[in-house]
């Protein structure tokens, strides 16, 4: 079975017939960043969008996270500049309530129709599409931490929590899991649960994380290529709610120095054509080898892997203090130290957690080189190796830097292989062009550090 890129005209014509005052809607098309591209297009231009496709240019995948060229990147582009087709994402066209506007996600087809080998959507299909031809149906979701701030900085110019729309108190402490802190923020999440719905978003639990003014939402456990659909909606939605309610949704993977940084767990599992869970425990007390297997792949390939997870500079803040946010390539039972960890619960509904990407990366990116790798450990029967930390010793070591994972990235014939010789050329080059022009650049701290002293 491969996946359809289009989805039918008749999402289209039940959308204008349940939303008959909507005249405009967001068409969005996720880059290698994870960033929105797109348009806002009328409300007479929805049929043909389902119909003919938009066109939209290649190079947004050669741009930067703030949208400008990066020349390397757009010199492994060789479409003449030219528009290739965008279609819409089945099952994700819905109504957003907070702009009053429609909303649908894009992925872009080369000249021949396939899927363009520079989308990130593409490279997690064709891995989906990968395991369907090994029987298996890939089954996840993904957890979503972030940082609520307020639209104004601080007397010093800093960000800073946002204030509760219920009581106007400042969020100041870290009070992880405080029921009365969610109640104070019920109005803006009682907003954002109402605007799930409107979009047949599962958002289901909410949690006040580790830090002041930090939440955690998660959504439902289903078919892998909709739950990474489902963390691009939910951002958006997140984004345009807190807007309205003079708030920002922040999504850097460490905006504080000394505050927990924010993850983006990846929970997965495979199922069987009748939707048996191939993870599941064969007897008390023993793992699945398939389960196990794939987590010997997904060892096998994570010191490579390390810049789809943490893609930018920012991203290894989050490793500087390693409490629940691993830096090793560890696995381990019901263990929030580890890198792969096998939550407790049920037997039958077991499944593995990747604990390392942050939530700066790309959704689409993180679960395509994970199924792939744990694929991989599958077809060569892999062994996971020794539980805890000591069993870290037995492979590569982990980058230390930004850097370190750029040359192992780009080094790593794994990548390569499983995101396609393109897109792994391109994430490539759009990354080292970001730290190059990045280490050329005099930040405010080096002026007050070294400005006058030195």
């Amino acid at each position: 079975m491969t996946h359809t890129l289009r989805a039918p005209l008749s999402e289209a014509t039940a959308f204008l017939a349940a939303y008959p005052d909507v005249e405009a809607i967001d068409i969005v098309l996720s880059d290698l960043h994870g960033v929105g591209r797109g348009k806002i297009i009328r409300r007479h231009e929805l049929e043909s969008l389902f119909t003919t496709g938009r066109g939209m240019p290649a190079s947004l995948f050669a741009q930067d996270v703030s949208g400008d060229d990066i020349e390397a990147a757009i010199a492994l582009i060789q479409d003449g500049g030219g528009d290739s087709r965008c279609w819409p994402v089945p099952q994700t066209l819905g109504y957003h309530q907070a702009t009053g506007r429609g909303v649908v996600l894009l992925q872009m087809e080369g000249a021949d129709g396939a899927p363009c080998p520079l989308d990130p959507r593409a490279a997690l299909l064709a891995q989906i599409d990968r395991a369907q031809g090994m029987g298996f149906t890939p089954m996840g979701a993904l957890e979503l931490e972030f940082y609520l701030l307020d639209k104004d900085r601080d007397g010093a110019g800093r960000p800073q929590p946002a204030r509760a729309p219920m009581t106007g108190r400042r969020l100041s402490h870290t009070n992880c899991m405080s029921v009365d802190e969610l109640d104070e923020m019920s109005p803006f999440f009682d907003a954002v649960y109402a605007g799930a719905a409107a979009l047949g978003l599962p958002m289901e639990s909410l949690i006040s994380e580790y830090a002041a003014g930090q939440f955690e939402l998660t959504l439902r456990y289903r078919d892998l290529a909709q739950a990474t659909d489902d963390i691009v909606r939910a951002k958006r939605l997140l984004r345009a709610t807190a807007r309205r309610f003079g708030m920002e949704a922040c999504f850097m993977a460490k905006p504080f120095s000394r505050s927990s940084g924010s993850g983006m767990h990846l929970h997965l599992s495979l199922t069987d054509a009748a939707g048996v869970n191939l993870f599941a425990d064969p007897s008390e007390g023993t793992l699945s080898p398939l389960m196990l297997h794939a987590l010997g792949g997904i060892r096998a390939s994570m010191a490579a892997s390390m810049l789809v997870l943490a893609p930018v500079l920012n991203s290894w803040r989050r490793f500087a203090g390693t409490v629940y946010s691993p830096a090793a390539n560890t696995w381990g039972n019901e263990d929030r130290n580890v890198a792969l960890r096998i939550p407790a619960g049920s037997a039958k509904s077991r499944h593995f957690e990747h604990r390392v990407a942050g939530v700066d990366a790309n959704p689409y990116l993180v679960a395509a080189i994970t199924l792939g790798a744990a694929l991989d450990g599958i077809d060569i029967g892999t062994n996971p190796g020794i539980e805890g930390a000591e069993g870290a010793a037995a492979y590569p070591p982990m980058p230390r830097s930004w850097l370190d994972a750029i040359d192992a990235f780009e080094a790593s014939d794994s990548m390569k292989s499983l995101l396609g010789a393109p897109l792994h050329a391109l994430f490539a080059a759009l990354k080292r062009g970001e730290h190059d022009a990045l280490a050329v650049s005099v930040t405010d701290l080096e002026w007050q550090l070294y400005g006058t002293t030195l």
